[in-house]
């Protein structure tokens, strides 16, 4: 089996060692530790070669959890991580004193999803660390779920042009056959004129809200709506473990993944989708892992 993808998007959390708020009252089969050691099994029956861990809360402990995984596994070649952006100062002296001397650290996520207000990326403070992060080259992981979030991002491009953003699970997109792409399809399509802002195909079983039933045409219009308005030299993609889990398997969902994009793409744009686009976005060492991509 040819291992040619790397996973952009696997998340990791230990429910002792620090508080994930979003989980707090939750039900569901998230509402446990997960640790990387679980995943990698069955990433191994799959075509994934490599993967990057993100963030799944706002705090510093989650960021050196992800860490101190990296350095242990050699299927994680990266993190995106992070800082505390309403505090400028502290942003920049972490970057100077830990993360610029971390060789994983390859991005920066707040869970801006979570926060009261759309526009949470507009504060002064903001976006003077987002200009901070901009100065450095380091990547800012966009988790929007809502067309306020869309426009959000798209003021931040205009704002500050030389960040580079990408849009985790593609902004929440109409999945369901009955939805037509309206606002989202036009703000992405606005939002595509970036040349800095990428796409990330990920999080599309849970976003269908089918966990049972969603099928890989389900999944089709979108992916290819976004490789059309992005091109395939600013697409890749995430597997989402373990959110992705309410939907279905991990291999499952890379299976579906690859279908598609297979279907739509010749094999040279599919390799720039399934693992050049992300190691020049996230600038990922691929030398560090034994697998051949």
């Amino acid at each position: 089996m040819k291992k040619n993808i790397i996973d952009t998007h696997i998340h990791i959390w230990d429910l002792q060692k620090g508080r994930y708020k979003w989980l707090d009252g939750d039900t569901s089969i998230l509402n446990r530790t997960y640790k990387i050691e679980e995943l990698l099994p069955e990433m191994a029956r799959t075509p994934v070669a490599a993967g990057v861990l993100v963030q799944a809360a706002n705090t510093l402990e989650d960021t050196e959890l992800m860490l101190e995984t990296a350095r242990r596994h050699e299927e994680i070649i990266g993190i995106v991580g992070w800082l505390p952006l309403q505090e400028p100062k502290k942003t920049e002296a972490l970057l100077q004193d830990r993360v610029l001397k971390e060789p994983y650290f390859k991005g920066v996520r707040h869970l801006i999803h979570n926060e009261q207000y759309p526009q949470w990326l507009l504060q002064p403070t903001v976006l003077e660390s987002l200009g901070i992060l901009a100065a450095y080259n380091i990547p800012f992981d966009v988790v929007g779920i809502n067309e306020g979030h869309l426009r959000t991002a798209i003021r931040v491009g205009e704002k500050i042009p030389a960040l580079r953003m990408v849009l985790d699970h593609l902004n929440q997109p109409p999945v369901k056959a009955d939805e037509q792409f309206d606002t989202w399809g036009s703000l992405m399509k606005e939002i595509s004129y970036n040349g800095n802002v990428y796409a990330k195909i990920s999080g599309l079983g849970t976003a269908s809200g089918n966990f049972r039933g969603w099928t890989a045409d389900d999944i089709t219009p979108c992916i290819s709506y976004v490789l059309t308005e992005f091109g395939t030299s600013r697409c890749f993609c995430g597997g989402d473990w373990p959110v992705s889990t309410l939907a279905g398997s991990y291999s499952m969902h890379w299976e579906r993944y690859i279908r598609v994009i297979n279907n739509l793409l010749s094999e040279e744009e599919a390799e720039k989708v399934f693992f050049k686009n992300a190691a020049a976005f996230y600038n990922l060492s691929l030398a560090e892992n034994k697998n051949n991509f």
